[in-house]
Order: C-alpha cells, then sequence, then structure tokens
C-alpha cells in the first residue's frame, strides 16, 4: 500500500474553535466551580521560592546599608524612640482609663461588646508587575492561617484583601486595583458610599454619588462592616475632589487612600477572634478594637 503524498489535517479554523471552547470551558469551571484553586495553590507554592532567590540581593543590601549606619545617628535615633515611648505609654494611660469608661457605658446600655481581633505582620515581598493589576505577594500563607478574602492593613489605615493563597506566600489585592471595591462611610455625616479602585495607586472613586450629598472635600471615609469582610471603623480613604456636573445623573467623587500603597513593606493580617480561621503558628498577637488602629481613627 502507498503512502499518500499529502496528508489532509485539521484546518486551523477547527483548531481555533476547539481551543477557544476548551479555554471557555476551563473558565467556566475555574469561576463556578473553583476548579482550578488547588492548581494555582500549587503553582504558587512552586514559585514562592523563586520569588524568595529575587528579592534576596534586595533585602541583603537593606541589611548592609543598616548595618553601615553611623553610631551618631542610632544614638539620635534611640533617643527618638524614648522620647516617642514616654510619649504613647502616656497616651496608653489615658486609653486605659477611656477603655474602662466605655464598658461601663456599655453595660449601662446593655450593648454588645466590641470582639477582639488577633493579627499577624506581614512582609511584602514581591510586586506583581502587570501595570493593570495592583496586587502584591506577601510572606505568609496557609501554614500561617491566611485565608482568601481575609483583611489587610497597615500602620495607617485599609490596604486591601488576600485573594490567593499558597502554602508559605498570599496575594493581596490592593483598593486601588480596578477589580477591587470597599463599602465605606464618612467619619462626620454617617454617608455610607461604596469606594471603587481606578488603577491609580493614589485615587479611589465613589460609586453612585447623588449630586445633593453632604460629602465634603478632606472627609475621612472609614470601613463600614458592610460585606462582612473588613472589619468596622478602620480609615480607608480622604476625599479629594466632588464634581458636580448636572449633565450626568451621579456627582464625580474622588478620594485618596491614606494608606502609601506605592510605599507598603509590612503589613498586618486580621483575624476575628471567634472566626473559623485562626493564626496556625502562634506568631499572632491580640488586641482590643483601638489598640491596632492608627490615631487618626480614635
Amino acid at each position: 500500500m502507498s503512502t499518500p503524498l499529502f496528508i489532509r489535517t485539521v484546518s486551523l479554523r477547527v483548531r481555533l474553535t476547539l481551543a477557544l471552547v476548551l479555554a471557555f470551558l476551563l473558565i467556566f469551571a475555574d469561576h463556578r466551580l473553583g476548579a482550578m484553586q488547588q492548581a494555582r495553590m500549587f503553582l504558587n507554592s512552586v514559585i514562592s521560592p523563586v520569588q524568595y532567590l529575587a528579592v534576596m540581593p534586595e533585602q541583603s543590601l537593606d541589611n548592609l546599608v543598616y548595618r553601615l549606619q553611623s553610631r551618631r545617628s542610632l544614638i539620635a535615633e534611640n533617643d527618638r524612640l524614648k522620647r516617642d515611648m514616654l510619649d504613647l505609654q502616656g497616651q496608653l494611660q489615658r486609653f486605659e482609663f477611656l477603655a474602662l469608661e466605655n464598658d461601663r457605658l456599655r453595660t449601662l446600655l446593655a450593648s454588645d461588646e466590641r470582639r477582639e481581633r488577633l493579627r499577624m505582620v506581614a512582609e511584602v515581598i514581591a510586586v506583581d508587575s502587570d501595570p493593570f493589576t495592583h496586587q502584591v505577594v506577601v510572606n505568609k500563607g496557609t501554614r500561617h492561617g491566611v485565608y482568601i478574602g481575609q483583611p489587610v492593613i497597615d500602620a495607617e489605615g485599609v490596604v486591601g484583601q488576600v485573594v490567593d493563597v499558597g502554602v508559605i506566600t498570599a496575594r493581596v489585592i490592593l483598593l486601588t486595583d480596578q477589580s477591587h471595591a470597599i463599602p465605606t462611610r464618612a467619619q462626620a455625616s454617617g454617608i455610607r458610599v461604596i469606594a471603587q479602585g481606578v488603577g491609580e495607586t493614589n485615587t479611589l472613586e465613589l460609586m453612585h454619588v447623588p449630586h445633593s450629598t453632604e460629602l465634603q472635600v478632606g472627609d475621612l471615609l472609614m470601613s463600614s462592616g458592610l460585606g462582612g469582610v473588613f472589619p468596622e471603623g478602620y480609615p480607608v480613604a480622604r476625599i479629594t475632589a466632588i464634581i458636580r456636573d448636572e449633565s450626568l445623573p451621579f456627582a464625580q467623587v474622588r478620594a485618596t487612600p491614606v494608606a502609601n500603597l506605592d510605599r507598603i513593606r509590612m503589613l498586618l493580617l486580621l483575624w476575628e477572634s471567634d472566626s473559623e480561621y485562626q493564626p496556625l503558628n502562634g506568631d499572632a498577637t491580640e488586641s482590643a478594637n483601638a489598640s491596632d488602629l492608627p490615631e487618626e481613627r480614635r
């Protein structure tokens, strides 16, 4: 039997159609059924050592620069820290008095006590290079009790939430990512609004704000606690611009996050004390609500 000179193969159009159908099925299975979650966790764990190796030169250089600081600057910094510690100790005494007074008032009003939270320090080890996403990678994962949807803050306020978890690392989406939104309320007026990321590291947009709003430039927005992701009362952003264009259905309101999202290095992961998710390695510390918040909120 002779072999035919020209063998018919599947056309490019059929190949493209099959590829598109397969891609659609994979997207559907991942979005609706979470079929790829385990695969992403495995790949994240495999890539983690590479991320550590990539950040190692920068960390080594930082350590070298720190060790080369002059003795005079270290003495000056030590004196400043002592003064700050004395000042904070004075504030702590005042806060303890206010906490006791608050407990007495809650008892008189028969109000529920606010639950305490556990927190753990995490370090940013990588930043997503994709210009259309605002995400960072931290050095805590399922090994430490981190879970998807966990709120993340820094010393100033809300940073974002965990969107992907590996064994020893986790990926955090920042407030300014275009796909992220957070329910907030104005500290002064109590008005509730949704703060949406627009893809810029220093800008949030408030959604569906009527022209007659009482919001003002300079108002501080706090997390409202709605949605069950972010705890209530953490600083989120400060309003910087309000444009009331009557030709548009809503006012255009812009705000700037209180956290320095383009310079974050150390973050805090939060757990509810009675949540099903808990830190696993004992590194977390327990605190009352006010103790892990920036001074601006109190």
